[in-house]
């Protein structure tokens, strides 16, 4: 159990890395990380565990650095695992803090007090949600769209999942549907729209609360993490990225301008 003498030691809950003067995308990476803060000892679990999809987003963060550079953006990044706080998640959100992912109990947030609970919003939601709103700010006349970057376990309570590459949204589904309708000829890979989740399961959290209040077009990217293993890999899916967001927004400009 977390006391309030130790609220103090989470360390940073964001990064930001800012690749242009004048960015005109944020890039958003809410699962960045496995890092467990110390004083929580591992949440209970095995060290391998922790190195498992339910802990982050493997292979997310080379994607969306790359894909940062490519189109020269501002770059915000979680700094602690998921299953501290789950910054794609409202603090009212059962599953913000979860006591199992997948078939996985996690010991050290079961049962957690008033105090221990308001610790992890504080520490770890409260930091990374505050440095998205004054990025957005910061950089809001140049900014054109938020594109967030996640990626997904090939298997699912041991069912293959048939999708590579999910385009999802929440209220603003503009780009999303920009990009469906604009999928690269050489792509090669299967694309869904809303797969292997979708808003209803709570995914749109970072979308809809600070891309659309500022009427940025905005998408969420799931990336199968089989597909980003490597450093090559990670970086020809940022390259393949980048490009297909460009000719996306080209063609939701010009539907807008016809």
């Amino acid at each position: 159990m977390e006391s309030q003498s130790l609220k103090s030691t989470f360390g940073p809950a964001v990064h930001v890395d800012q690749m242009a003067d004048a960015p005109s995308v944020i890039v958003v990476c809410e699962h960045a990380t496995n890092r467990v803060p110390a004083h929580l000892a591992g949440l209970g679990l095995d060290d391998d565990i922790l190195t498992r999809h339910i802990a982050w987003d493997p292979g997310a963060l080379p994607v969306a650095k790359g894909l940062a550079q490519k189109m020269n953006a501002v770059l915000v990044h979680g700094g602690i695992s998921r299953l501290v706080y789950d910054c794609n998640r409202p603090p009212d959100a059962p599953d913000a803090i979860p006591v199992r992912s997948e078939v996985f109990e996690i010991p050290g947030n079961t049962d957690l007090s008033d105090v221990a609970r308001a610790a992890r919003v504080d520490h770890v939601y409260r930091p990374f949600s505050s440095m998205l709103t004054e990025q957005i700010g910061v950089h809001r006349a140049y900014l054109r769209m938020m594109v967030t970057v996640h990626s997904f376990t090939p298997v699912y309570r041991d069912q293959m999942r048939a999708v590579q590459i999910g385009i999802l949204h929440g209220d603003d589904d503009r780009l999303a549907h920009a990009m469906m309708q604009s999928i690269p000829a050489d792509l090669g890979m299967e694309v869904q729209l809303n797969e292997p989740y979708a808003a209803s399961d709570g995914v749109a959290h970072t979308l809809n609360h600070h891309a659309v209040p500022y009427g940025l077009p905005n998408v969420m990217i799931e990336i199968r993490n089989d597909l980003i293993e490597t450093a090559d890999q990670q970086s020809g899916i940022a390259l393949m990225l980048a490009n297909w967001i460009a000719v996306a927004e080209a063609t939701m400009t010009e539907r807008n301008t016809t």
